[in-house]
């Protein structure tokens, strides 16, 4: 039997304040270090700064720290401008990333009825100029060119 149900496809639909996926200009408001057995990881939660249409808005994602994801850790940290002396001991202090700024790609998948968010790359924030031309905004959101 079917039934028809008035409203229901509007609650399918993401909120008027998700971020839609593309390459944002951000700034760390938090990093937090989460121990789990097989897979360590940061929570990051970063601060949009442009466009200034999605600015004050909040992302948060992770990074994971296993051996085989660490390749990213150190892009994000390299990227953001984390202290190079701290890079070199191996050490990461979550009050140091607080403030850095950078450029971060990221993009929303579904698993197992669960939204994530992904970080598909990271730039130097004095790479924005640059990448902000080559994304457009779309009534859809942001698409890279």
């Amino acid at each position: 039997m079917k039934r028809h149900v008035q409203g229901l496809s509007e609650s399918a639909q993401p909120p008027a304040n998700a971020v839609p996926d593309g390459v944002f200009l951000v700034r760390v408001d938090r990093a937090q270090y989460r121990w789990h057995p097989a897979k360590p990881f940061y929570v990051l939660r970063l601060s949009i700064l442009e466009p200034h249409e999605l600015a004050g808005r909040a992302i948060s994602g992770k990074v994971y720290c296993t051996s085989k994801a660490l390749w990213k850790l150190g892009w994000f940290l390299r990227d953001f401008l984390y202290d190079p002396e701290l890079l070199v001991r191996e050490e990461v202090d979550e009050k140091a990333l607080s403030g850095l700024r950078g450029v971060v790609k990221i993009s929303h998948t579904t698993v197992n009825g669960t939204s994530l968010l992904n970080f598909d790359g990271f730039a130097p924030a004095s790479q924005w100029a640059e990448l902000s031309s080559a994304s457009c905004f779309k009534n859809t959101g942001f698409e890279v060119a």
